[in-house]
């Protein structure tokens, strides 16, 4: 329960490193390198030995300082270069994702900006393709080399067959018809007794 009406954690827990505790741990990491360095350098003064005996060896003895500078710089180019782990040496992997800036120089820029069209989405090269395809098709179809033109071509040619027989129908029925009505009038004058 706490004791007090507000209560904050947020600084219980905390923990900081003593400065001196900080200082240590880094003389003992370059302790350590420096003993690396020191047993690389012995191994490959061995292997300099059978050529030249005991000639780095007095180098390095007579410039304790030349070491410990040699081993700073060395240790950073270890770290900067960074150290292959496992395999990783021997096996050279690209990352494909991973775009590397070219230089280029400015006449190679306009030169490339004038050559080079916008390349187009997926979406909009297909609807291009679509447009192209309908125009070629409307243009077949107005001359008729479609299956399709064809069909409506020879429904419109029995269409106006049949348009054609519905008039001449028409006509003749409409010549019946008046002949059917002068022959009315005249029967119905002769009736009445009127000549015409």
């Amino acid at each position: 329960m706490p004791r007090g009406k507000f209560v904050n954690h947020k600084g219980r827990n905390r923990h900081f490193t003593n400065p001196e505790e900080l200082e240590e741990q880094r003389r003992q990491e370059e302790k350590k390198q420096q003993w690396r360095k020191n047993k690389e350098q012995d191994s490959s003064d061995e292997e300099e030995d059978d050529e030249e005996p005991k000639a780095s060896g007095t180098n390095r003895s007579k410039n304790p300082d030349a070491t410990d500078s040699e081993s700073e710089s060395e240790s950073e180019s270890d770290t900067e270069g960074g150290k292959a782990k496992g395999v990783e040496n021997l096996i050279e992997v690209e990352n494909p994702n991973r775009i590397q800036k070219k230089t280029k120089k400015l006449c190679q820029l306009n030169q490339s900006l004038d050559t080079a069209k916008p390349e187009l989405s997926r979406k909009e090269r297909e609807q291009l393709e679509k447009q192209r395809a309908y125009a070629n098709y409307q243009k077949l179809h107005a001359a008729g080399k479609t299956e399709e033109a064809r069909a409506d071509l020879a429904r419109l040619a029995i269409i106006k067959q049949q348009r054609e027989e519905a008039a001449k129908r028409r006509e003749e029925e409409k010549k019946q018809k008046e002949m059917a009505q002068q022959k009315k009038t005249e029967l119905t004058q002769k009736a009445l007794g009127k000549k015409s």
